[in-house]
């Protein structure tokens, strides 16, 4: 998949190996840019603001908490995004009353794939605002699968409690997605509707999308969460994929 460029992600962390795990790791989903600690960061974001901040808390010098306190503070970048790393003691202690503008509390030690899973998650989610606040018409954001596939749409719809008509075409192929309050309510794909829709439609790996804001569901077909309608369709897409490889080893 085409990364999600255009939404910034400053990486903070005083350790070199793990600051540079973090940045191959994310690279791929968002323009990221690095820090070494907390005033190298402070430099950076006065100077180009990111939308989300990935900072280790305990740093020499300024750490993650007083660079949170400063950027608070300063009405140009007290809206900016933070997720913190950091050990379980210092998370409930001092960490924990620090909601406000923070979007993930993150236990060292973690594994890469996991915090990245994570991150992108939030980066979907500050892309699709950033499209909807670019968009032509008052309501309606446009973009291409190749820039955010139909999972990675329906967890922002999800995570942003959404509630809209979500349109996805391919080759001349047309689905219809309503979602209430985040929810996939109902989805129709020529005769299929419902659930078999969804399944159908996540398979497609390119084609174009549109959200309309201004539309919401007017009966529902499916039961299931989007999370476990999400989960469903990935499992139904990896049988299907080990059965392709079975009647592959079976002919051969």
């Amino acid at each position: 998949m085409t990364p999600v460029k255009g939404v910034k992600v400053l990486v903070v962390d005083d350790n070199a190996l793990i600051l540079d795990l973090l940045m191959k790791g994310l690279s791929p989903h968002c323009d990221a840019f690095a820090a070494a600690d907390g005033a190298d960061a402070l430099l950076k974001i006065v100077d180009d603001p990111p939308d989300l901040i990935l900072c280790d808390y305990r740093m020499p010098g300024l750490d993650g908490r007083q660079l949170y306190d400063k950027l608070r503070a300063r009405q140009q970048t007290r809206q900016i995004p933070f997720i913190f790393l950091a050990s379980r003691s210092d998370m409930e202690e001092k960490l924990r009353p620090m909601v406000e503008g923070v979007e993930e509390f993150v236990v060292k030690p973690f594994f890469i794939k996991d915090l990245v899973r994570r991150t992108k998650k939030v980066i979907d989610r500050l892309h699709l605002e950033k499209l909807q606040n670019r968009a032509v018409r008052p309501g309606v954001i446009q973009g291409r699968l190749e820039e955010m596939s139909i999972l990675d749409l329906m967890q922002s719809l999800e995570m942003g409690q959404k509630s809209c008509r979500l349109t996805i075409r391919h080759d001349g192929e047309t689905c219809e997605m309503f979602f209430s309050a985040g929810q996939c309510a109902d989805a129709r794909l020529g005769d299929l509707e419902g659930e078999a829709a969804v399944f159908q439609v996540v398979r497609w790996p390119a084609g174009e999308f549109e959200i309309d804001f201004n539309s919401s569901a007017s009966r529902s077909t499916i039961s299931r969460t989007t999370t476990g309608l999400l989960m469903e369709a990935l499992r139904l897409m990896d049988e299907g994929q080990r059965d392709g490889v079975a009647e592959g080893v079976e002919t051969t």
